[in-house]
């Protein structure tokens, strides 16, 4: 099993507290090329934003994929007072959304705030708006345009095995990913893919993979718990190990990749656990319908609280994760 230090979750800190909403990930981005460039052969953008990393061999071609966008909200008007009304960008939950603080790329940060309502059922989306200090119209557009897109507060915390932050979701993907990339030794071509606008329908992937045309995919992104008080009911439970992707609503991973995953996490001595995910979806979803179809798996990281500023992981799960990846690309591959 792959350990880690505090020093090397300082990375994953620096890249959750990055702003990078779907379709503005520039700042991701860069963060990870100063990352990976002693690491890889090549590597480039692509049309859609998509980074591609690119690991030579003669093997199987392998891509791995994790998004780096997290969700926002984006300002659809500034009325007279200075308020600012929003859409989501991605899946947010309104229910959720009073009183959180966003901040927009230019570092400026506002409040969520709700009209008054005459009962609890009347909370939609018409009745939020952002609150950014300003006096009056003029003055708000000044700070903000129409189109500009906020992203989550949510400061990274850890305390012993557990870490909270915003936008773990998934760069704690790209995190593994790119420990991954500094540990492994393959005879595979391996195209690390940091993809876009996964959050607003996997968007980046489809480019990619279609780009890539592989022989196998592998994403990796954050998955639901069963573990909390009133949880859907679910196995997946944090500090239990890495979990092989079996269904979501994208996709029915297939029984020789999930063979081939499993037999590899036991062989290696690697804790893991099965995920049944009712709803969502990930990179792979879409992966595996491009050209004339991709086989394709997912590792999940346990996730609770998943789509707010304060999700929880386990560094346990996280290293079990890295821990796979680099022995799934170190092997044969043959399915």
């Amino acid at each position: 099993m792959i350990r880690l230090n505090s020093e090397d979750y300082s990375l994953l800190q620096r890249l959750t507290q990055v702003y990078g909403p779907s379709g503005v990930e520039d700042e991701v981005r860069k963060l990870i090329i100063e990352e990976i460039r002693p690491y890889c052969d090549t590597f480039r953008q692509d049309k859609l934003g998509n980074l591609i990393v690119v690991r030579q061999g003669t093997g199987k071609k392998i891509m791995i994929a994790a998004h780096m966008d997290e969700i926002g909200i984006m300002i659809t008007h500034i009325d007279e007072n200075g308020f600012l009304r929003f859409t989501p960008v991605g899946g947010v939950h309104i229910s959720e959304l009073p009183h959180r603080r966003v901040q927009f790329k230019n570092g400026h940060t506002g409040v969520i705030s709700v009209e008054k309502l005459e009962k609890p059922s009347d909370l939609k989306l018409t009745k939020l708006y952002v609150d950014i200090g300003a006096n009056n119209r003029e003055e708000a557009e000044q700070i903000i345009r129409i189109g500009d897109i906020a992203v989550f507060i949510g400061t990274f915390v850890q305390t012993g095995s557990r870490i909270l932050s915003k936008a773990l979701d998934d760069r704690i993907g790209c995190f593994i990913a790119l420990e991954t990339l500094k540990r492994v030794q393959s005879n595979h071509e391996l195209s690390f893919v940091f993809t876009v606008q996964e959050e607003v329908g996997l968007r980046g992937a489809q480019t990619a993979a279609f780009t890539l045309d592989p022989d196998l995919a592998i994403a990796v992104d954050v998955t639901l718990t069963g573990d909390t008080p009133n949880a859907h009911t679910m196995d997946v439970k944090i500090g239990k190990g890495v979990a092989i992707k079996v269904f979501d609503r994208s996709m029915i991973t297939p029984p020789q990749v999930k063979q081939w995953m499993a037999s590899t996490s036991e062989n290696n001595q690697i804790p893991y656990q099965w995920e049944v995910l009712e709803f969502g979806g990930t990179d792979s979803g879409t992966i595996h319908l491009t050209k004339g179809g991709i086989p394709s798996g997912v590792l999940s990281i346990p996730t609770r609280y998943v789509h707010s500023p304060s999700e929880m992981i386990d560094t346990r799960d996280v290293e079990s994760a890295i821990s796979l990846l680099v022995a799934l690309l170190e092997s044969p591959a043959e399915l």
